[in-house]
């Protein structure tokens, strides 16, 4: 097989869209705290009005394009998967816990096993 480079052309009024759309919802959180004196709805909707402005901005350029079917289809995707029932869950977090608590008593084992050889045994330290 061989792999074929993508090649991405964005042109100039594209790359500025991106940066005034990037501005506008930078300018949505500095309002935020610019706002401070103003009740909290205030200072929510100025942010909100920044990612509203800032993606309808990035909606008519060619990356907020390509970013935003790359979206639809990635929640179309998590839409097809087959998720496990409760009991399914249940049963692999259980399987899951047990094996944790297995694995703590063999290396708690492994740990005393090598204390009694190496402090009992080989260095003659009777703790």
């Amino acid at each position: 097989m061989s792999n074929q480079a993508v090649e991405t052309v964005t042109s100039g009024a594209d790359r500025a869209k991106v940066v005034v759309a990037i501005a506008a919802v930078v300018a949505g959180v500095v309002g935020f705290y610019l706002l401070a004196q103003q009740p909290a709805i205030v200072r929510v909707g100025a942010v909100l009005a920044g990612l509203i402005v800032g993606g309808l901005i990035a909606w008519t350029s060619g990356p907020g394009q390509r970013f935003f079917a790359f979206a639809k289809d990635a929640s179309g995707e998590a839409r097809r998967v087959v998720w496990p029932t409760r009991k399914e869950t249940t049963q692999v977090t259980l399987t899951v816990f047990a094996f944790v608590v297995v694995m703590a008593i063999f290396l708690w084992l492994v740990d005393k096993g090598l204390e009694w050889v190496l402090y009992d045994l080989v260095l003659g330290w009777k703790g």
